[in-house]
């Protein structure tokens, strides 16, 4: 069984960054994607962007140009460095690894945008 652990998650002011880090707890073969979700109180969990076997990326409208997404195969993470956030930003935010035919989630790491 696979887990995935979230990390870089906190309070950060409007313009401000955050770079969240996902890292699995072993080397994981045949993946299709690595990515990024969130979700907002009272809102339904949202692609953030995901980055595909094949390198091609994807964002959602809402961050591109402020959000972007990169793994480290040797250590087994995924990153999300966040730029100019927003106080719409604040969300938890879950990492999502899909493999073979299998879909792993991480526990979520709060972001919260505000002065």
């Amino acid at each position: 069984q696979v887990q995935l652990v979230e990390s870089g998650g906190g309070l950060v002011q409007p313009g401000g960054s955050l770079r969240l880090s996902c890292a699995a707890s072993r080397r994981i073969f045949s993946i299709n994607s690595m990515g990024w979700y969130r979700q907002a109180p009272g809102e339904q969990r949202e692609l953030v962007a995901v980055i595909f076997s094949g390198g091609s990326i994807d964002y959602a409208d809402s961050v591109k140009g402020r959000f972007t997404i990169s793994r480290d195969n040797a250590k087994n993470t995924v990153y999300l460095q966040m730029n100019s956030l927003k106080p719409e930003d604040t969300a938890v935010y879950y990492c999502n690894v899909k493999f073979s035919v299998y879909t792993t989630w991480g526990q979520g790491t709060q972001v919260t945008v505000s002065l």
